[in-house]
């Protein structure tokens, strides 16, 4: 299983989680959709009570009965009344009292004349509220029947059973269940369509694979990048003291070329001098130290001669390294004190300590931190930005059993690999 997990592809993985993400998503709308059908179902019986008991008790014939006729003669003329009611408002029962709460009216008739079972208000005024009654649990509403002078004459209350609030919900369920297998459908098809898209670009290479295409994609950038500034530069310096031979002045020009000798020859020696040194790391060191000139950045570098080697390939050296420093450089060349230090040291586990600082304040350490925890870049993806590079720092190095991490004051990336493989720890 587990090599199943790890061999497959970056296509199926998209669709996978995509559609599992439309799963979930489809699942909290159909909780939604269900408790707010709930919710205005139970409103709806609240509004239809409320509205049914006000009606009935402003009614003429309801006060005109309770005002002038015996008990048993306002049950003959209100029973039929509220039975036609309840058919056409879709209710489960209409009861009209006398002030004390006895039953006038009742769908079942044995319950004429018995005392209603409810809450009856204190002063008059109406009143909503879930009670269990003869019915069974019920939402009703109770007004009171006020004659023209204010005198109460009684009460009409109406309600419906909770049974029937749930039928009612029932009947709703389908189209709840219908929209979210409709958006499961759609977010199944969004996953197809990214599967596709995905297999377009990486074919069937798994995440490792992709990981590694990325790597060698930077490697070589950050390498074109560093060969072409040192380029730049000793021709701009080339270009500058055949000038100055030109013009008979000879020791200007021999300065200016033996400078460059000067400044690099520093760093040679450092990288020369570590013996599990790799040459790639070097080239690109030196490349970058001419790339630091170029943009006016003071370059420091630091290695110590017993650094071991290094458990990540040439690539992905070159492309952890390169992604840290230009960050760097970035920020540096955007701040005020523009500089960028690089230090190469063993770990007192017999492994590697890379630590590359600036003094920029052009990208602040808080953002940096921010933008490395969600895995995202400083820069800006295309052709003048980096898009995955403190992404793709992490992945490597996490990916090699080592840790990275950032700090302030000055902004300092800290990368620790463990030992290459092979290598005893001392």
């Amino acid at each position: 299983m587990t090599h199943a997990r790890d061999t497959r592809s970056i296509a199926s993985r998209v669709f996978l989680v995509l559609l599992a993400a439309a799963v979930v998503v489809g699942a909290l709308v159909a909780v939604f959709l269900v408790v707010d059908a709930q919710r205005a179902t139970h409103a709806e019986a609240e509004r239809v009570t409320a509205a049914t008991a006000a009606t009935l008790a402003s009614s003429p014939l309801v006060i005109d009965a309770l005002a002038s006729e015996e008990p048993g003669e306002a049950t003959r003329v209100l029973e039929p009344y509220a039975l036609e009611v309840i058919a056409d408002a879709g209710l489960d029962f209409v009861t009209i009292m006398t002030p004390d709460g006895t039953r006038l009216t009742h769908p079942d008739l044995d319950q004429i004349g018995g005392d209603y079972l409810g809450t009856i208000p204190d002063a008059p005024r109406t009143l909503t509220e879930v009670f269990t009654g003869t019915l069974g649990p019920s939402v009703r509403t109770i007004v009171p029947v006020v004659a023209s002078g204010g005198e109460l004459l009684g009460w009409v209350s109406s309600g419906v059973t909770i049974e029937s609030i749930s039928e009612t919900l029932i009947r709703r369920l389908p189209l709840s269940i219908g929209i979210t297998l409709g958006l499961v459908a759609l977010g199944a098809l969004g996953a197809w369509i990214a599967r596709r898209f995905t297999r377009g670009i990486a074919g069937d290479l798994p995440p490792g694979k992709v990981r590694d295409a990325v790597s060698s994609y930077e490697s070589l950038r950050t390498l074109g990048d560093a060969l072409r500034a040192q380029t730049h530069e000793h021709g701009n310096r080339m270009h500058t003291a055949v000038a100055l031979l030109e013009l008979g002045r000879t020791d200007e020009a021999i300065e200016i070329l033996t400078a460059t000798s000067r400044q690099s020859q520093s760093l040679v020696d450092q990288v020369t001098a570590r013996q599990a040194g790799d040459p790639a790391v070097g080239a690109l060191l030196l490349g970058k130290a001419s790339q630091a000139r170029e943009r006016g950045i003071d370059w420091r570098v630091r290695i110590d001669p017993d650094t071991p080697a290094s458990p990540l390939s040439p690539v992905d050296s070159v492309a952890v390294l390169g992604n840290l420093i230009d960050n760097a450089m970035d920020a540096a060349a955007a701040g005020t004190e523009r500089w960028v230090e690089v230090v190469l040291r063993p770990s007192t586990g017999g492994g590697i300590i890379l630590e590359v600082s600036d003094g920029g304040d052009g990208i602040p350490s808080e953002l940096r931190q921010r933008v490395f925890a969600h895995g995202y870049s400083t820069k800006p993806a295309g052709a003048q930005g980096r898009g995955v590079g403190l992404a793709l720092v992490e992945a490597v190095v996490v990916g090699a059993g080592g840790s990275v991490e950032l700090t302030a004051h000055p902004t300092t990336f800290t990368v620790v690999l463990p030992p290459a493989r092979g290598r005893r720890t001392p």
